[in-house]
């Protein structure tokens, strides 16, 4: 994979430490050959990002808010005076409030609603609009899903409902920008060991389950989804596009628990 994204430029959005799926990701574009800049939200995430980037020589670092127009356009004009182009955007933003996730769904405020799915689906939306016109010669888009979007899991709640509007998302953009040779495709890894997988309540049962169950018996690693990533991205995938492409040990597969565990 050494020379995959060689003399490729993307735009990593969403690295919160290292053990970010982002981050993971990263790290594969990286040696796979790839030049990279990193967006991050505020002081106290910049000061997480900015070793991280530079441990892979890189220099770019932009606070972007998402659910800011202005801190996005100040973001991509930066990246076009800096390179020019883009080959792609990896988009691993998403929120919710926290006291949300571990109560009823049927609970979820107005607010939460709308705040959760303007970050974690519409704002992929708005990155393709500003990344689109920088790929003249085509390019790549990932985002990143789970599982919950099409069956209920225990504590996901609108997150659940977020990542179905983002797939969605996935599916209609890759038809909008594939006449502009544009792919666009979601990852969706099974539990990990993050720090946004730690704000939902049962995060560790639900770990232990899927590692017990899945078909490989183990759950998705850093290096698995980084070259999942990378493979996307790269001419390897060049007819891939509007896919949603698990890397769960095949857990999406299961009807019903493993024998031994019943």
């Amino acid at each position: 994979m050494a020379e995959l994204m060689k003399g490729k430029r993307g735009l990593i959005m969403g690295v919160a430490n290292d053990r970010s799926i982002a981050w993971g990701i990263a790290k594969a574009m990286a040696t796979a050959g790839a030049e990279l800049a990193f967006s991050y939200q505020g002081e106290a995430f910049g000061r997480r990002v900015e070793p991280l980037a530079e441990s892979l020589g890189s220099d770019i670092l932009i606070d972007v808010d998402v659910t800011d127009d202005a801190s996005l356009d100040a973001g991509f004009n930066r990246l076009r005076e800096t390179w020019g182009t883009l080959d792609f955007v990896v988009h691993a933003i998403a929120y919710s409030d926290k006291n949300e996730l571990g109560g009823r769904f049927i609970n979820t405020t107005r607010d939460n609603f709308r705040n959760s799915l303007t970050i974690s689906c519409y704002s992929l939306i708005d990155v393709a609009r500003r990344a689109a016109p920088m790929m003249p010669n085509g390019g790549t888009l990932l985002t990143l899903t789970y599982q919950g979007s099409n069956r209920v899991t225990p504590y996901y709640n609108v997150m659940g409902v977020a990542k179905a509007a983002l797939e969605s998302t996935v599916r209609y953009l890759a038809n909008d920008l594939g006449p502009d040779g544009i792919r666009v495709n979601a990852v969706s890894p099974g539990p990990m060991k993050t720090l946004a997988g730690a704000a939902i309540s049962g995060a560790r049962k639900t770990f232990r389950l899927t590692e017990t169950n899945a078909p490989l018996r183990a759950n998705a690693t850093l290096d698995a989804v980084g070259g999942t990533a990378v493979y996307l991205a790269s001419e390897a995938g060049a007819c891939t596009t509007g896919e949603i492409i698990h890397v769960d040990g095949g857990y999406h597969v299961l009807g019903m628990p493993q024998p031994e565990n019943i």
